[in-house]
C-alpha cells in the first residue's frame, strides 16, 4: 500500500511506477533528506506538536536508517517512488506506525525543495574551492613565467608579444568571475523552503526560524507557493556552471593547440594524456578534449531545465522532477573537470625557447614600429600605412623587421633612426605596455598580487560559511535537549 494510497482503489500500473519514480537518481540526497527530517521532527517536539517521547523514537529510528544505508544494508525500491518515501518506509519498518508522524506539518513538495537546497549548498562550496585550487595552480605557473615571452593572438594570427604569465592571468580573471557568481548564487541557495507545506503553509504551529537556525540557513522563503515552485537557484547554478565550462573549454582548446607539434609551446604530463591503439608515437591531450566536449552537456542541462519551467503554472507540478538529473550531472561534470585541470596545469612543462622563437620570427612588433613613428610626430594613420608597406617588403624579401638594415628602414621613412632596433626588441615591446592591465613584467606582478588578495578574501568567505554545509556535523541536529 502506498503511503498516499488511501484515496485509490487500484494499485499503480507497473509502467507508471517505473516511469514516474525518481529513486534511481534522487537517492543521492539521502543524507540531506535525513538531516532535514531530523531538524523537522526536533521542531515538532519543540513546538509541542508531537510529544517528546515520540520525537526521541523518530530521531533514534532515523539514525538507524542512516546507519543501515551507510553499511549498504538498505534497499531503495522503485515501488516507493523517491528518496523521501523510501526513507519514511524504512523508518516505519524500524519503529512502527509512530514513524508516520514524521510527516506532520510538511509535504513532499517542501521536503524535496529542502533536500535540493541542502545538496546544492554543499556542492557549490566544493566547486568554489576546486575553482580556487585551479586559480592557485595558474598563479603559480604565472609567477614562474614572468620573463617567458610568447605570441599573443587575435583571429589565431600572431598579434603582439605578451608574457606567458600574462596570458594565464586572463584565465585567472575568468575564474574569479566564476567564483564570485557562485558565491552570490550560494547566498540564494542558502534559504529555507521547509514549512511551506504543499503550497499554502500548514495548519500546525510550526517554527520555521527554529529549523532555519538548526540547518544554518541564512534566510527563509517568505511565500510558501514560491518556496515549493522555485527552481531559480538551480537555474542560476546551471548558468554559472555553463559560463565556468565555457572558460574551461577555452583554456582546454588552447592547451590542445599549444601541445600540438605545430606549436609545441607546452607539454602536458604523461599522466594526463593517452595514446593511440594503432599509432605508437601519439600522445593525445584527451583530458583537455573531454572537458571541451563535456561543456555541451552542461549547456544542455541549463536549457533543459529552463524549458521545463517556462510554462508551469504555480505551484508544484510533476514536471519539476526533471530538475534533478541535470543538476547532479552538472555537479559531477564540473567537479571532474576542475579536479583534473588543476594537477594538469601544475605539471605542465612550458617550452620557453619555442615560445620566444615564435615571437622573434614574426611581425608581432609591427604595432611598436607604428608607435615609434608616432613618437617621431607622425600621425598614427600615416604610420600605420608606412609600417604596412614595410611589412610587405619584409615578406617579399623573406625577412623580419629586425633583419632590416637602417638604410632599408629609412627607405620607408627618414625619421627612423638607429634607436629603432631597441624599440622593436621583444623585451622592449613587452615592457612598453606598462599600464594597468598591460603585459609589462611589473604589471603582471601587480595582477598576480591583486588576485592573490582576492583568493585570500574568498578563503575567508569559505571559512565563514563552510560549517553550514557540513552534513555530517548537522546529522545530530535532531538530538533532543
Amino acid at each position: 500500500m502506498k503511503l498516499w494510497g488511501g484515496r485509490f482503489t487500484k494499485p499503480t500500473n507497473q509502467l507508471v511506477e517505473e516511469y514516474t519514480a525518481s529513486i534511481s537518481f534522487d537517492q543521492k540526497m539521502w543524507r540531506q533528506d535525513i538531516v532535514g527530517s531530523l531538524a523537522h521532527v526536533a521542531m515538532l517536539g519543540k513546538c509541542g506538536i508531537l510529544p517528546m517521547e515520540e520525537v526521541r523514537q523518530i530521531i533514534a529510528g532515523l539514525k538507524k536508517v542512516k546507519d543501515k544505508i551507510e553499511r549498504g544494508q538498505a534497499e531503495f525500491l522503485v515501488a516507493h517512488e523517491d528518496v523521501h518515501m523510501n526513507i519514511e518506509k524504512m523508518l516505519i519498518e524500524e519503529i512502527g506506525p509512530v514513524g508516520g508522524k514524521l510527516h506532520t506539518g510538511r509535504s513532499r513538495n517542501d521536503q524535496v525543495a529542502l533536500d535540493m537546497h541542502l545538496y546544492l549548498r554543499e556542492k557549490l562550496m566544493e566547486i568554489i574551492q576546486l575553482a580556487m585550487y585551479l586559480q592557485e595552480a595558474m598563479l603559480a605557473q604565472a609567477s614562474q613565467h614572468l620573463d617567458t615571452v610568447m605570441p599573443g593572438y587575435t583571429h589565431l594570427q600572431r598579434a603582439q608579444p605578451v608574457l606567458f604569465g600574462y596570458h594565464l592571468m586572463a584565465y585567472v580573471s575568468m575564474l574569479q568571475r566564476d567564483i564570485e557568481r557562485m558565491t552570490e548564487t550560494w547566498n540564494r541557495v542558502n534559504v529555507l523552503p521547509l514549512g511551506a507545506g504543499a503550497l499554502a503553509g500548514t495548519t500546525f504551529p510550526i517554527d520555521r526560524t527554529f529549523v532555519a537556525e538548526m540547518l544554518q540557513f541564512d534566510g527563509i522563503y517568505q511565500n510558501s507557493m514560491d518556496a515549493v515552485s522555485d527552481r531559480d537557484f538551480i537555474v542560476e547554478f546551471l548558468a554559472d556552471a555553463s559560463l565556468l565550462m565555457t572558460h574551461l573549454s577555452r583554456l582546454c582548446e588552447e592547451l590542445v593547440i599549444w601541445s600540438s607539434q605545430e606549436f609545441s609551446f607546452v607539454e602536458l604530463d604523461d599522466a594526463f594524456c593517452t595514446g593511440s591503439s594503432i599509432m605508437p608515437q601519439k600522445k593525445n591531450p584527451d583530458v583537455a578534449e573531454l572537458v571541451r566536449g563535456k561543456t555541451g552537456r552542461v549547456y544542455g542541462n541549463l536549457f533543459g531545465l529552463l524549458t521545463v519551467l517556462k510554462g508551469l503554472p504555480l505551484a508544484y507540478n510533476k514536471d519539476m522532477q526533471e530538475d534533478k538529473e541535470g543538476m547532479f550531472d552538472t555537479v559531477a561534470t564540473i567537479h571532474g573537470a576542475l579536479a583534473l585541470l588543476t594537477p594538469m596545469i601544475q605539471t605542465m612543462q612550458v617550452r620557453t625557447e619555442r615560445m620566444r622563437q615564435a615571437v622573434t620570427n614574426d611581425f608581432s612588433n609591427a604595432t611598436d614600429l607604428a608607435d615609434y613613428l608616432v613618437r617621431k610626430n607622425m600621425p598614427f594613420r600615416q604610420a600605420h600605412e608606412v609600417v604596412g608597406r614595410t611589412v610587405l617588403y619584409c615578406i617579399e624579401q623573406q625577412k623580419y623587421l629586425l633583419d632590416l638594415t637602417l638604410e632599408e628602414f629609412q627607405s620607408f621613412s627618414g625619421v627612423i633612426g638607429a634607436d629603432v632596433y631597441d624599440a622593436l626588441a621583444v623585451e622592449t615591446v613587452v615592457n612598453a605596455r606598462n599600464v594597468l592591465g598591460g603585459t609589462a613584467r611589473n604589471q603582471v606582478e601587480a595582477q598576480i598580487a591583486w588576485f592573490q588578495n582576492k583568493l585570500k578574501e574568498t578563503h575567508v568567505w569559505v571559512d565563514k560559511n563552510s560549517q553550514k554545509v557540513m552534513i555530517e556535523s548537522l546529522i545530530d541536529v535532531g538530538s533532543p535537549a
